[in-house]
């Protein structure tokens, strides 16, 4: 029987680089930074290890060799596979003119615009599922159950307060009412479309972690700061742990911002993960 994982473990690259050179990375559950200059082979390592990932359409990834001399360890030990997530930070414009011919929004022009067209259904099926719960509990007769109730949609109300803080300097505001994802600035109604880049990126990240529904789960990303400004750079990784604090965060930078409050401790350098 299948069992999900909590975790990935440890990451192990072979023959990576010209001469042999190998990598494995020794994983924590909550944070895993990894740092370095430009060059030194960071974004390698995340990307060359998410090509495995991509292979996969259901969000799984089996423990043991996942191809290309990529393999993985899972915990707890006898789990058999784990969902993942895996965030693009460049906002580049679409190049594959038979996917954008099949598209039937327009508006998706570049690869953050792609990432939010295809949350955009995840959201509204995650709201059906709470939704259902909901009902469910209401309806079960169980006066503790039916208490509970409200509490299911307290993660989304929190993504909610999140969003419309980041983006009040600019006096946008999340549209509640709405089952799509808009805003409303001063008298207009905005699709996430008309966002900057880094408001277009801090909204891909987020709305990935809601949609997850607090299960375990990794989050893989290649330099998330780009698009984002200091401040919010600072808050990036607290806002994932208070959005669902069984995401396991892994991740590239450059950017000291990204560590500042307080995950210093979860730095690993290349230099010392390669063999």
């Amino acid at each position: 029987m299948e069992k999900i994982a909590d975790y990935i473990s440890s990451i192990e690259i072979k023959a990576l680089w010209k001469g042999g050179k190998s990598v494995k990375w020794e994983l924590r559950p909550d944070v895993n930074i990894l740092s370095g200059i430009n060059g030194v082979g960071k974004s390698t390592i995340i990307n060359h290890a998410v090509k495995g990932l991509n292979l996969i359409d259901n969000g799984e990834l089996h423990s043991g060799d996942i191809g290309d001399n990529i393999s993985i360890t899972l915990a707890p030990a006898d789990a058999t596979s784990i969902r993942y997530d895996v965030i693009r930070s460049f906002d580049r414009p679409l190049i594959h003119s038979d996917l954008l011919e099949k598209l039937a929004d327009s508006r998706v022009r570049t690869e953050l615009d792609w990432q939010i067209y295809r949350l955009q259904k995840r959201y509204l099926d995650y709201q059906v599922t709470m939704s259902n719960k909901m009902i469910e509990m209401l309806t079960s007769g169980d006066p503790a159950q039916m208490a509970k109730a409200g509490e299911l949609s307290k993660p989304r109300t929190l993504f909610q307060d999140m969003v419309d803080e980041l983006f009040c300097d600019t006096e946008k505001v999340i549209d509640r009412k709405s089952n799509e994802i808009q805003f409303h600035q001063f008298d207009d109604t905005l699709t996430p479309y008309q966002l900057s880049s880094g408001e277009k990126q801090m909204l891909v990240i987020l709305l990935t972690v809601l949609i997850e529904d607090n299960q375990h789960y990794a989050l893989i990303m290649d330099e998330p700061e780009i698009s984002l400004h200091i401040e919010w750079q600072q808050q990036l990784i607290g806002l994932i742990r208070q959005l669902n604090p069984n995401a396991q965060i892994i991740l590239s930078t450059h950017s000291p911002a990204l560590i500042m409050d307080g995950w210093t401790d979860t730095v690993t350098q290349v230099d010392e993960i390669v063999q």
